[in-house]
């Protein structure tokens, strides 16, 4: 072996060696650069009740929810102070790659596509579908097919949009940026249904007298659960985010969660 290949060698070594270790070394050090500036950055998108919310409360317009409890439980178990970060939805997951947020907490759901470039969490709740419709459309929309030629909107981005596509193809699909103007446009006639989750119905149903869940829904698979995204080789940080949301189920404390968070919908803002 020559000198000159020698010393290429080495250095090939030494650059391998070096993106590894750094690699490793980033992975292990997202926890503690969240500890090390005493705050966890959580990404939300607050037009999602119970989920995610804002609400008056106390006189302030203060952002609740279900996930906000969780997001809150995680940051204790850090012993950082918690600071959420609002914004669409669709902007949600890519903040943790422009380092917007540490993590992302709002409805989200695994899918392949999303792993390839983000980290979950173990799911925390499994999605119930629901479709909300007219008081007086009730016994027009009985099955499915009754759907068909009909506009549906919902959310960009979010699994109610895949399985609306995937299982009302006979329908007019709208997808649009706020769940908020999904419901505003089914009150106002320019669609006929919207496609979302059921305690997100259950929350818009408390609020307007003129709504009602259909009698059908769509159906949701096993991956359709809520978890936590984080960013690519999270490392003790998902970790400690699975721990609490282990802790969580085993207490049944999200389910609380929801029922606490749907009781502050009807002071629920835009």
């Amino acid at each position: 072996m020559t000198f000159k290949k020698l010393v290429l060698g080495l250095l090939s070594f030494t650059a391998v060696f070096t993106l590894v270790a750094c690699s490793s070394s980033n992975s292990k050090n997202l926890q503690d650069d969240i500890k090390e500036k005493k705050k966890l950055v959580v990404a939300v998108s607050p037009d999602y009740a119970p989920f995610e919310f804002k609400a008056l409360v106390n006189g302030k317009d203060t952002v609740v929810g279900a996930d906000i409890e969780l997001a809150k439980a995680i940051a204790k178990e850090l012993g950082v102070k918690l600071e959420l970060s609002s914004m669409s939805f669709d902007n949600v997951l890519s903040s943790l790659k422009t380092g917007k947020a540490d993590i992302a907490i709002s409805g989200l759901s695994y899918t392949k596509e999303r792993a390839q470039a983000y980290d979950f969490s173990e799911a925390y709740y499994k999605t119930e579908n629901a479709i909300l419709i007219k008081k007086s459309d009730l016994n027009k929309y009985t099955t499915i097919s009754s759907f068909n030629k009909t506009k549906v909107a919902v959310q960009k981005g979010t699994i109610e949009e895949g399985l609306a596509k995937n299982q009302l193809k006979q329908s007019n699909i709208t997808s649009l940026t706020s769940m908020g103007e999904a419901v505003n446009e089914l009150k106002s006639g320019q669609v006929d249904a919207v496609d979302l989750e059921k305690p997100v119905a259950e929350g818009y149903v408390s609020q307007n007298s003129d709504l009602v869940l259909a009698k059908v829904a769509l159906k949701t698979g096993e991956g359709d659960a809520k978890a936590v995204a984080l960013p690519k080789d999270s490392g003790q940080l998902a970790k400690t985010v699975n721990k609490v949301i282990k802790k969580l189920k085993k207490e049944d404390k999200y389910k609380q969660f929801i029922s606490d968070a749907v009781k502050l919908t009807g002071q629920q803002v835009d």
